[in-house]
């Protein structure tokens, strides 16, 4: 059962995401915030799988719930719910750490679905909307960046395909290998490069070149433990 934490301030909302959501069958909404603050107690409290987050809420904002909830559970998987995908407060939310985001009057499937991939640690925006959310992040800072040493071949052929949006299963089916070992390559790289998820990653992927630049995301690893992945790629 996918446990998760609602916070927004209008309470037709929070009883419509609930009813959506526990309709599926495999999600339990264990709290309910109207304000940021609150939003914060509860996820202490209940520890959800899948945090969906207001921006605009009394008292504590959604974007400033974020980056308290996130300091104190790194790990914590939070989704803002935004009226519209422009909103300037969106892209600092997802500077902060947070997974993704959810339009409100997103069909209720694609809702559902999106906080499943949520609750794997996977991006739920669909490849055009993190596009997007990856160009606008890379035009508010512009700056050369050289891959860290220590990132694999493989890990860099991983990076690149999370830069272009590709689920977990995705990827395996791309490179030939299991779910498991991807899993595995994501959490490694977002690790060495210092991130708080595979939203994070896909920024660094088009940053690094790997995805706008000809890397080859398909050709064969030299290894998964090499010293590092010079050579094969281009930096910006």
């Amino acid at each position: 059962m996918i446990r998760v934490v609602v916070a927004d301030d209008q309470a037709l909302v929070r009883a419509g995401v609930r009813m959506m959501l526990e309709a599926a069958g495999d999600m339990e909404v264990c709290g309910e915030a109207a304000d940021g603050a609150e939003a914060v107690r509860l996820a202490e409290r209940h520890r959800p799988d899948v945090v969906l987050m207001d921006l605009r809420m009394p008292r504590v904002d959604g974007l400033e719930a974020t980056r308290r909830i996130l300091s104190a559970q790194p790990s914590a998987r939070i989704v803002v719910l935004t009226t519209f995908s422009e909103d300037e407060n969106l892209y600092a939310a997802l500077g902060a750490g947070a997974l993704g985001f959810l339009v409100k009057d997103d069909p209720p499937a694609r809702m559902v679905e999106s906080v499943r991939r949520a609750a794997t640690g996977e991006s739920p925006l669909a490849p055009s909307v993190l596009r997007r959310v990856v160009e606008r992040a890379l035009a508010a800072e512009r700056q050369a960046v050289t891959l860290p040493p220590g990132l694999t071949e493989r890990e860099a052929q991983v990076l690149t395909l999370v830069g272009v949006g590709l689920s977990n299963a995705e990827i395996a089916d791309r490179l030939h290998v299991g779910v498991t070992t991807v899993k595995s390559h994501v959490a490694a790289l977002i690790e060495k490069l210092g991130l708080r998820n595979r939203t994070q990653a896909a920024v660094m992927a088009h940053r690094f070149g790997l995805v706008d630049n000809g890397f080859n995301p398909v050709a064969p690893a030299r290894s998964d433990r090499g010293s590092g992945a010079s050579g094969s790629y281009r930096h910006p």
